[in-house]
């Protein structure tokens, strides 16, 4: 199969360069490869975020293989602006801070990693379990599912959505048509404690102190990932997390794609 690269619509934007961050950050521990610390920041999410968006900032750090031939590559850079636009919708518009929680019913999808990554830059907590949550984000937006939320939030997984396809319920918010209006870079109104609940999942939970030592998968310094969205969300963000802290990179593959030697070759792929 030939695919066709699809830019990530906000690298075009003249806007969409995030402005210097006024943070420092430093490697723990000498050579490359060794995890960013941000020694201005109080969780291991937003430290991560300062990492990507500040170290080789231009270079891939999120490829994704979809159907109908679909590739997508977001650079350091272009996946904080995603996060950062993220965070703020949720800030902005559904009053989220630390502590609240944020159920994810996405497949493993570029931009579920962009959800779970904005939900915990805020302190969220994020919900995999299906259980019960403030806000919901889905690409399955059913009539009254807005009663037991406080927010519906619909994301369309196509590439180039600018907005859902068709009609939505009242009251759901459509990702698409709005993450665009808002801010480039993330400044939080509350400073989150490392200490909250950041992810609850069926079999345990973890606290955000937790995130990148102890529900992320370790990973070999600088590896380039392979990671198969068949494996579900919960085992991607996990690969995904592991890869980010070693200043590694991920090609996320949705499970109807083939994974040939072309591809593993073409992307580089070190790991898997």
């Amino acid at each position: 199969m030939n695919f066709r690269e699809i830019t990530c619509p906000l690298e075009h934007r003249a806007d969409a360069t995030p402005q210097p961050s006024v943070v420092q950050f430093t490697r723990a521990g000498a050579g490359p490869g060794a995890p960013w610390q941000d020694v201005a920041m109080s969780t291991p999410a937003m430290n991560l975020m300062a990492a990507l968006r500040s170290g080789h900032a231009t270079s891939p750090r999120l490829t994704w293989y979809g159907p109908d031939a679909e590739r997508v590559e977001l650079s350091g850079r272009v996946l904080d602006n995603w996060v950062a636009k993220t965070s703020n919708l949720l800030q902005d518009e559904f009053d989220a801070e630390p502590g609240m929680s944020l159920r994810l019913d996405l497949p493993a999808h570029w931009k579920s990693f962009v959800w779970a990554l904005a939900g915990w830059q805020l302190g969220m907590e994020l919900v995999l379990d299906g259980g019960s949550a403030d806000l919901l984000v889905t690409d399955t937006p059913n009539v009254g599912a807005g009663a037991d939320f406080d927010a519906v939030v619909a994301v369309p997984l196509a590439a180039l959505a600018m907005r859902w396809p068709g009609e939505l319920p009242v009251g759901v918010v459509d990702y698409a048509a709005e993450v665009r209006s808002h801010g480039d870079v993330f400044m939080a109104h509350a400073e989150p404690d490392a200490a909250l609940p950041a992810l609850r999942r069926p079999e345990s939970g973890h606290p955000h102190s937790e995130l990148l030592d102890g529900f992320a998968k370790e990973h070999d310094a600088g590896v380039r990932l392979l990671v198969r969205a068949a494996d579900g969300l919960e085992s991607a963000l996990a690969d995904a997390l592991g890869a980010w802290n070693k200043d590694g990179s991920v090609v996320l593959v949705h499970p109807d794609v083939d994974v040939t030697q072309h591809l593993l070759d073409n992307e580089r792929v070190s790991g898997a």
